[in-house]
């Protein structure tokens, strides 16, 4: 299409928006215009009072066909023109800008990498090179993680393992600063996997006129390929625990194919998930349990198998660091009466060192009993009516206790331990909780995760129903419903438990809520609608958890359940360790990427607070740095100052391997505030594989937001001819005629052959 409308017009579409129109006849304007006029005037007025056969409308249609011949002959009179402007040859730069990443030895669908055919396109005995070189001062440059300048394309190695498009635009227009620079020509696969926006990287570029061309290469589509895009994994776990942790795969080609994704901990396989591949476009989420044992930084790898036919297999893998930390978290549970539920709690998790549940349980008026104290002083006074005391404990659990039992700030404390502290909150079902425990009403309305009905003033026993528990479609792979090995089993051993009791009507969620056991009832005299048995949602900082059912001791009780059953105590462990999993700690530490490469900056942020959780500035933090070889440095982190209680400190990792972090924070009177770990992943980045296609929107975005323009292998013999009408720098304007176009000429002859055929189909002289 473009060559018929280049052979129609002369000249390409993109000389024709870059040019102005202008007429050169010596002629004036006005006089032509007149003399024009007056002969189109003269030959509507000959056919307007012409008589014979001709009618009206023949008259009026013959005298436009004369007319427009006679106007399109002038304007040919006054010789139109493209005006351009061009660069001078050899006064002005251009800058040609390679990419140099891993991403350009991936080899498109004709066998050929980008590579190949970005070296083969600026080999010197190229068309596109020489032309180039004829008419502009070349400047070569490369980028990848880093721009520079190189002496020629023969220097590129196409080993850089990140790539940032932005950063090496401002470096080039930062080197060619003081030159005459007609314009920058990127050559790539339009990857770019950096954090920066494009927009303010172009925004320069704009300012100063300096058009980008790029040149796209490699295969828009990739018609076979798996790939691991993200892998949400928290940073932190307690040992021995269910990790929740969720692998994002996008599928092309293999729509319906089984696959497996293999989880391995330095090395050893520790969960293995079969999954069906999705079809094109669709992303499929794989929910997967990790549980890990050992202490300290663990480098998590997800990996799936390569498939028939697949060209990159670098993207089919992700890795992750969590640090596993081996220690005791508190959970404070107050309970408002004896009841079975509270003994078998407790023996469920009474083997477990990960948590340490601290009973407070009302006995009588006033009076309390105490359990699994740190202090013979803890809790003397009940339940706790500071934050420094409540926020001691990382989760609170609320048994069978009414809303009346607190004061109104220690209902506001409680929101403010899950909101503004990040703790979790954990209601159980009773006779005195949720709607029937008046807590409707209060600020722990908002915190909590169902909607609470208006109660009704039935009793306990009307209200009771029995209800048989299964996970939700979200809950088959929650860590807290996941009772056996795999989902399979583990629904398997839901549906052989027996039903539990609920007398709470728990019916409603929230939005944003997310509910993983759900309750159909079997019996009982309460509404038979079925019940939310557990939810869960994120509220400020921390989360609120909801258990509406009373006695899920019968799981270990119940004459159907066998004694070796221990689907009570898995669950009661992990539902608690899934409390406290995510709690910070006044001090919290974290690397603000999880993966840099040996040579680059790595920043390490850290939060600090005090002992009710009130940011802290000014504090003296240090972060002791180790590496892999065991050799430790000691860095001073500074307050951010824009935000409280946070700071900062930079090192440049030499080698690869995982480094670990401690943080250590006082106060200026040496109190101490706490110390917190964390970890950097120094490795080479497999992020230029990730998405393997071409990005053609970005490289059409910079050409299009910067005046240039964006070619394929196809069109880019047209980039020399471009460069010299739409670059800047030292210029000149130059004429091209119009007039002998063989668009005009076609026009012509169709005017006149029209009006010929008219008047023989119309019989007129």
């Amino acid at each position: 299409m473009s060559d018929v409308f280049e052979f129609l017009f002369k000249y390409r579409p993109a000389l024709l928006e870059e040019g102005e129109l202008a007429f050169l006849s010596p002629w004036p304007p006005v006089v032509v215009g007149a003399v024009a006029a007056a002969c189109a005037v003269a030959a509507l007025i000959s056919y307007a009072t012409a008589r014979g056969r001709s009618t009206l409308a023949d008259r009026v249609v013959l005298g436009v066909l004369r007319g427009a011949a006679l106007l399109l002959l002038f304007a040919v009179l006054m010789q139109p023109a493209l005006v351009l402007t061009s660069v001078v040859p050899q006064r002005n730069f251009l800058a040609v800008l390679i990419d140099d990443s891993k991403s350009m030895t991936i080899d498109d669908r004709d066998g050929s990498s980008r590579a190949e055919k970005a070296t083969g396109l600026l080999a010197p005995e190229g068309g596109v090179l020489t032309s180039l070189s004829e008419r502009f001062a070349l400047r070569y440059f490369r980028y990848s993680s880093a721009p520079s300048r190189m002496r020629g394309p023969e220097e590129l190695t196409f080993g850089g393992s990140n790539t940032r498009i932005g950063r090496a635009l401002g470096y080039v227009q930062e080197e060619l600063q003081g030159v005459p620079l007609s314009g920058i020509v990127v050559v790539s696969d339009g990857g770019d996997n950096s954090d920066d926006a494009i927009g303010k990287a172009l925004l320069p570029l704009r300012a100063a006129s300096v058009p980008v061309f790029t040149v796209g290469l490699g295969d828009e589509e990739i018609d076979a390929d798996v790939q691991i895009s993200r892998v949400d994994v928290p940073a932190k776990a307690l040992a021995g625990s269910s990790l929740p942790v969720n692998v994002l795969v996008d599928a092309r080609g293999y729509g319906g194919r089984a696959a497996s994704i293999v989880v391995e901990d330095m090395g050893r396989i520790v969960a293995e998930e079969e999954v069906t591949l999705p079809r094109d476009g669709q992303p499929l989420v794989v929910p997967i349990a990790v549980s890990l044992e050992a202490e300290g930084a663990r480098e998590l790898s997800f990996r799936v198998a390569g498939q028939p036919g697949e060209r990159v297999l670098e993207n089919n893998e992700l890795r992750a660091v969590v640090q596993v930390r081996d220690r005791t978290e508190k959970i404070l549970y107050f309970e408002g009466e004896p009841r079975h539920e509270v003994a078998f709690t407790l023996r469920a998790i009474e083997d477990d060192a990960g948590v340490q549940v601290v009973l407070l349980q009302r006995t009588a008026e006033n009076k309390f009993l105490r359990r699994n104290l740190d202090d013979p002083l803890e809790l003397l006074g009940g339940f706790p009516t500071t934050r420094e005391e409540l926020y001691n404990y990382r989760a609170l659990v609320l048994g069978s206790i009414e809303a009346s039992f607190f004061t109104h700030d220690q209902l506001e404390m409680i929101a403010e331990f899950v909101g503004e502290r990040g703790g979790t909150l954990l209601m159980l079902g009773g006779r005195r909780a949720f709607s029937e425990g008046g807590y409707k009403g209060t600020p722990l309305e908002d915190v909590l995760p169902v909607v609470l009905e208006e109660p009704d003033g039935s009793t306990p026993t009307e209200r009771q129903v029995f209800v048989k528990v299964a996970p939700t479609l979200a809950g088959a792979h929650h860590p807290a419903a996941r009772i056996a090995g795999t989902v399979e089993a583990s629904e398997a051993r839901w549906d052989s438990l027996p039903a539990v009791s609920t007398t709470n009507l728990v019916l409603e969620l929230k939005p944003g809520a997310t509910e993983f056991l759900a309750g159909t009832v079997v019996s009982g005299a309460g509404p038979s609608a079925d019940r939310v048995v557990s939810a869960f949602q994120r509220y400020g900082k921390g989360r609120s958890i909801v258990l509406a059912v009373q006695d899920t001791w019968l799981w270990q009780m119940d004459a159907t359940v066998p004694l070796e059953d221990q689907s009570h105590e898995t669950f009661w462990r992990q539902l608690l360790r899934w409390t406290v999993a995510e709690t910070p700690d006044p001090v919290e530490a974290s690397s603000e990427r999880q993966s840099v490469e040996a040579g680059e900056p790595a920043t390490i942020t850290a939060t600090v607070a005090d002992a009710g959780f009130v940011e802290v500035n000014g504090a003296t933090v240090t972060a002791r740095i180790t590496t892999p070889a065991g050799v430790a440095q000691d860095l001073a982190m500074d307050w951010s100052v824009e935000e409280d209680g946070s700071y900062a400190a930079m090192f440049v990792p030499e080698s690869d391997g995982i480094f670990e972090v401690v943080v250590d924070a006082a106060g200026r009177d040496s109190t101490v505030f706490g110390s917190a770990r964390t970890n950097v992943r120094v490795a080479p980045s497999l992020e230029e594989f990730r998405d393997p296609h071409q990005r053609r929107g970005l490289l059409e975005r910079v050409a299009e937001e910067t005046s240039g323009r964006y070619y394929t292998l196809e069109t880019v013999d047209q980039l020399a001819e471009d460069v010299r009408f739409a670059g800047g720098g030292v210029t000149v304007r130059e004429e091209r005629d119009l007039w002998d176009m063989p668009a005009v000429f076609l026009l012509l002859a169709g005017l006149l052959v029209g009006e010929w055929a008219y008047r023989r189909r119309r019989g007129l002289a």
